[in-house]
């Protein structure tokens, strides 16, 4: 697979896909929430605009939430090595040249444009991510034009026939570095770009103007949209506040609920900014608070942590050590050595990117060879498949034993802070519950 037939079905590719899938589905995020689907009628001429935050992981979220093999747009300086452009190009990603790039590269996004043609007759749908680069924060940024212009130019170089549609695509991580976090992916109603057909004709510079700000107000829709640059941090933080506890909720996402509760704060802003004010001041607190005294937000929404279940939960963590012990070595083979590289790693938002393909590549190493071990010592073959399929299980497993631990020690922690009349507890409390009490007072306002 080529960039010369980039747009055909690929078996290898699909297996690959497949393969990946599990590992990014299953293995990396604990809960993929899908919305929108519906949105996504593959009969179509597609183009798909999901925002960019968070490196290649935008990309994976759309691959691995609807069928199909789409095709992507990257900007062309990571195709300078050959062997990774042969296997970027068969990871269906095509090159786009910037003038930054060299001025004469330019003539080569004619070759690139007339391969979006083939795409988009092919249905395979593009991804272009309209923002251009990523950045770290919940908030839709000036798009580019390109989105438009392939667009507009893709359908006229066809005579206008093949009435492209662009889904406009909202993504969102529970944290966009950690492993075994939420994402929720939202696929939003399509675009007619034959809307803007009339005005495109008598005038194609405004009619990208207008298409990309439609988009634009379209994809601010499906996110987490915080406009305010000073009190980014105070907003940003309170949805993990009040809404952290609702990170798995399927039915009213989380996602949701932050823009509601961001929608308030905009209101609020603008009728009583004394309150808006204290709102972000007592979340900034709290968040330094809770961090210095190493106590997390859950743990802050209990009245009580009763002695008996925090004992009751060491007892049942010291029953499953076993196979606490057995699913380290799914976890430190896994999930672990890829910390070495995160260290290197300067840029915030490739860290999950990181994580993600050294984990992934270790897999592809060691399962077979885990496999191989299985065979060998266990007797029949069906027990050796059986132990073998139990180590991904018990991996998981770990995972969240190591998380249930650290949260019955935080309940410890916090009961010896309230036992001991800790100040800094105390005020860090006294903020927790004033700071929701305002927040709920909003919520029930109309």
């Amino acid at each position: 697979m080529g960039r010369e037939n980039i747009e055909k079905f690929s078996a290898r590719y699909a297996l690959f896909k497949s393969a990946v899938a599990f590992w990014h589905d299953n293995i990396f995020y604990r809960k993929i929430i899908i919305l929108g689907s519906e949105n996504i009628n593959p009969a179509d001429h597609l183009i798909f605009a999901p925002n960019h935050q968070n490196a290649l992981m935008d990309a994976l979220a759309v691959l691995f939430t609807h069928k199909g093999q789409p095709v992507f747009l990257a900007r062309a300086d990571i195709f300078r090595n050959k062997t990774i452009a042969s296997l970027l190009y068969f990871l269906k990603i095509l090159p786009v040249y910037r003038i930054r790039d060299g001025f004469s590269t330019l003539k080569s996004n004619d070759d690139i444009f007339l391969k979006t043609i083939d795409v988009l007759r092919n249905k395979n749908g593009l991804v272009i991510l309209p923002e251009g680069d990523h950045v770290g924060f919940r908030r839709l940024r000036q798009l580019k034009k390109g989105i438009c212009r392939v667009a507009f130019q893709a359908d006229e170089a066809t005579g206008f026939n093949l009435n492209i549609k662009i889904i406009p695509v909202g993504i969102e991580f529970s944290n966009y570095t950690r492993l075994r976090q939420v994402l929720t992916v939202i696929y939003g109603k399509p675009i007619e770009v034959s809307e803007y057909y009339n005005l495109y004709r008598a005038s194609p510079e405004k009619a990208l103007n207008e298409l990309r700000t439609r988009i634009a107000s379209e994809m601010k829709k499906l996110i987490v949209h915080i406009e305010s640059e000073d009190d980014y941090e105070a907003i940003d933080e309170l949805r993990s506040i009040i809404n952290g506890k609702y990170s798995d909720d399927i039915k009213f996402p989380k996602l949701f609920r932050d823009r509601l509760l961001i929608d308030r704060l905009n209101e609020l802003k603008i009728k009583d900014r004394v309150k808006y004010s204290r709102i972000c001041l007592l979340s900034t607190q709290v968040r330094d608070r809770a961090n210095d005294l190493n106590v997390k937000y859950r743990l802050l929404e209990k009245k009580k942590h009763p002695l008996g279940w925090l004992i009751a939960g060491l007892i049942g963590l010291f029953l499953t050590l076993p196979i606490w012990l057995f699913g380290n070595v799914f976890t430190l083979t896994f999930l672990s050595l890829g910390e070495l590289q995160i260290k290197k790693t300067k840029d915030l938002q490739f860290h999950s990117t990181v994580r993600f393909g050294i984990s992934l590549a270790l897999a592809f190493i060691f399962l077979p060879v885990y496999l191989i071990v299985c065979f060998v010592i266990f007797k029949p073959w069906w027990l050796a498949i059986l132990v073998f399929l139990t180590i991904p299980v018990a991996g998981i497993f770990t995972w969240n034993y190591n998380f249930l631990f650290r949260r019955i020690i935080g309940g410890f922690r916090v009961k010896r802070y309230i036992r001991k009349r800790n100040p800094e507890y105390l005020t860090l409390k006294n903020d927790y519950d004033e700071l929701t009490e305002i927040i709920s007072v909003l919520k029930d306002e109309k």
